[in-house]
C-alpha cells in the first residue's frame, strides 16, 4: 500500500491523508475485473461536530427543526426484563403478545400482533458497530467517487450496495453500514455530481467576462469553455445508471442486493433493467416514479433537438443567472431546514448529521452548477414502469418498503408499483416518511435481513412477518406492531404487510368497512 495527501476544495474540509489501495483479485470474484482502478480509503468515525461546521448551524437546526409544530415522539418507560439475546443485532424477532393482549388496531379494525425486533448497535452497553472506511474510486480521468464501506470482513456473506436519494449521500446510510456490516459486506455511494463526488477540478475554464459580479468566479461550471475531461458530462440516470455498473464490475466484482431510497431507488431499478446478471435483488425504499422534464436524446432524437441545451458544462448565460437565483433559495439553511421538516414523519428524529452533511455539501464551488446539470438534463432510456416491467420479466427479485406519512412519495406509488409486481412483498410502514431507513433504521435492517434470508435460502427461511403464516396469509394483507429499543427507551412502528391478492379496491373496502364498524359501534 502506498499513503498519498488527497486535497479537496478548501470549502469542503476533507484534506486528509488516504490509502491507496492497488487493485488486486478478489476472494470469489464472480466477475472478471474490467481494468486497474485506483482506490483511496481511510477510516472515519461519525460524531456531531466533526464536519468543521459553525456551531450556529447546529443551533439553527435545534431551533428551526425542533421547534413550533414539531412532534415531539413520547418515549415509552419500563422496558424492564427484557431477554438480553433481544438487544443483540443477531436475533431475528419474536411475537411477544398474543393477539387479545394487543390494545392497538390496524386500519381494518383487526387486533395487531405485537413483535420485538432487535435495536441498532448500542456502544454504550459495549455493542460495536461495523468499521466504516471512507473510500475514493477513480472511474475515469477526474470522474471521483466517493464510497463508503463496512463488514469486508465477511467475506462469504452477499454483498448488499445503497445508493442515495437528490441531495444526499453514503452518509445517510450509516445506520446500514455500522448494524449491516455486522454480517454482510456493505458498500454506499456518493452519485456524481452529488455530496462528496462533485468534482475536484473545475468543469470549464475560468470566465474571462468583463463585469463579473463579486464572488461569481468562485462557482465552477460558469466559465466560457469546457475543460477536455468534462466534454459531454451530464449529471443524468444514465451516467448514474453506468457508474454503478462500473462500480459493480469493479469494486465489488460480484453481483449485489442494491437497495435505493427516493432518485436511488429508481436508479436501482434501471441499472437492475439493464444489467440482470449484476444484480441477485432490488430494495426499493420510496422510490420516486419519475425523474427529469426533457427528452432522452436515444429514445426521442427529434424531440430531444427542440432543446439546445441539455445539463452539459458550462452552463448558458440565462441558465447561470436563473441557477444563481433559486440556489440561493434551496441552499439556505432554513430552506434544508424546512425539507427535513417535510420528509420525517417522527420530528423527534435527531437530523442534525444529515443537515450538517447537506449544507456543507452546498458550500462545494461546483454545487450550483452541478444542481442545474441534473435539473436540465434528459430522462433515461427507460421510464421508472419500463424499467420494473423489464425487472419482472427477467425474474430480478424485488421487495418494496415504503413510508406510509411520505409527502412526496405517498403511498399510492408505491401501491401502483406492488400491483405491477404482485408477488413482491410490500411492506408500509408507519410512522415513518421520505427516509424509513434513516427514520426507523431499525425496521428497514430487520425487514431487509429476512428478506436478503428468505432469498438466499431458497425459500427455506419466511420472509419477514412471515414465519409462521400458513400460505393463505401470505396471500392477503397483515399488520405488525414491531417494537425495538432505542436510546434506553421502547418505541413502535406498524408494518402492514401486503399480499399477493393485494388491490387497491379490497384496501377501499376494508378501510370503509372498518370506518363504519366503528361508527355502528358508537351509536347508541
Amino acid at each position: 500500500m502506498e499513503v498519498i495527501s488527497y486535497n479537496s476544495p478548501r470549502c469542503c474540509n476533507l484534506n486528509r491523508r488516504l490509502v491507496v489501495k492497488k487493485s488486486s483479485s478478489r476472494q470469489q470474484v464472480k466477475i472478471p475485473l474490467c481494468r486497474k482502478h485506483r482506490i483511496l480509503c481511510t477510516r472515519v468515525q461519525f460524531r456531531s461536530g466533526s464536519l468543521g461546521l459553525p456551531n450556529k448551524h447546529h443551533l439553527f437546526l435545534k431551533n428551526v427543526y425542533h421547534g413550533k409544530g414539531s412532534r415531539p415522539f413520547k418515549a415509552l418507560e419500563g422496558f424492564n426484563n427484557v431477554d438480553p439475546k433481544v438487544l443483540s443485532g443477531n436475533y431475528n424477532g419474536y411475537v411477544i403478545g398474543s393477539e387479545d393482549e394487543m390494545g392497538r388496531m390496524s386500519e381494518t379494525g383487526q387486533s395487531v400482533t405485537k413483535v420485538l425486533i432487535p435495536g441498532l448497535p448500542d456502544e454504550s452497553n459495549g455493542e460495536c458497530g461495523a468499521r466504516i472506511s471512507s473510500c475514493f474510486w477513480q472511474w475515469k480521468p477526474k470522474f471521483n467517487v466517493h464510497y463508503e464501506k463496512s463488514g469486508a470482513e465477511n467475506v462469504n456473506s452477499p454483498p448488499l450496495l445503497f445508493l442515495p436519494g437528490f441531495g444526499v449521500g453514503s452518509f445517510h446510510y450509516e445506520n446500514q453500514l455500522k448494524d449491516l456490516g455486522r454480517e454482510y459486506r456493505v458498500w454506499a455511494i456518493d452519485f456524481l455530481g452529488q455530496g462528496m463526488s462533485l468534482p475536484f477540478e473545475d468543469p470549464t475554464s475560468p470566465s474571462r467576462e468583463e463585469g463579473i459580479t463579486e464572488g461569481k468566479d468562485f462557482l465552477w461550471g460558469f466559465g466560457d469553455k469546457t475543460e477536455p475531461w468534462a466534454n459531454g458530462l451530464v449529471y443524468s440516470m444514465d451516467l448514474w445508471r453506468d457508474q454503478v455498473r462500473h462500480f459493480v464490475e469493479e469494486v465489488i466484482g460480484e453481483p449485489v442486493y442494491i437497495v435505493g431510497n427516493s432518485l436511488g431507488g429508481f436508479v436501482a431499478l434501471y441499472f437492475a433493467a439493464c444489467n440482470p446478471q449484476l444484480v441477485k435483488g432490488v430494495t426499493l425504499l420510496n422510490a420516486t416514479p419519475f425523474w427529469g422534464f426533457f427528452p432522452n436524446p436515444i429514445k426521442s432524437p427529434r424531440l430531444a433537438r427542440i432543446f439546445s441545451w441539455s445539463g452539459t458544462f458550462p452552463l448558458p448565460e440565462n441558465v447561470r443567472k436563473l441557477t444563481e437565483f433559486v440556489w440561493q433559495k434551496i441552499s439556505d439553511p432554513e430552506s434544508i431546514a424546512d425539507v427535513l421538516r417535510q420528509v420525517y414523519a417522527d420530528h423527534s428524529v435527531n437530523v442534525d448529521k444529515v443537515f450538517s452533511h447537506i449544507l456543507e455539501t452546498t458550500q462545494h464551488p461546483a454545487a450550483a452548477a452541478s444542481f442545474a446539470s441534473i435539473m436540465f438534463a434528459p430522462q433515461g432510456e427507460l421510464s421508472f414502469r419500463e424499467a420494473l416491467s423489464r425487472c419482472h420479466m427477467n425474474n430480478v427479485p424485488i421487495c418494496l418498503m415504503y413510508g406510509k406519512e411520505d409527502p412526496w412519495v405517498k403511498p399510492v406509488w408505491g401501491r401502483q408499483v406492488k400491483k405491477q409486481v404482485p408477488e413482491a412483498p410490500y411492506y408500509e410502514i408507519s410512522p415513518a416518511g421520505h427516509c424509513p431507513h434513516d427514520e426507523v433504521p431499525e425496521v428497514v435492517n430487520y425487514l431487509l435481513r429476512g428478506w436478503i434470508k428468505n432469498l438466499e435460502s431458497e425459500g427455506a427461511v419466511g420472509l419477514p412477518l412471515l414465519d409462521d403464516m400458513e400460505m393463505e396469509s401470505i396471500q392477503n394483507n397483515i399488520t405488525r406492531d414491531l417494537e425495538f429499543v432505542k436510546e434506553g427507551s421502547k418505541k413502535s412502528v406498524m408494518v402492514r404487510f401486503l399480499g399477493s391478492k393485494f388491490s387497491l379496491w379490497n384496501l377501499i373496502k376494508s378501510s370503509l368497512k372498518s370506518r363504519f364498524g366503528k361508527l355502528e359501534t358508537k351509536s347508541p
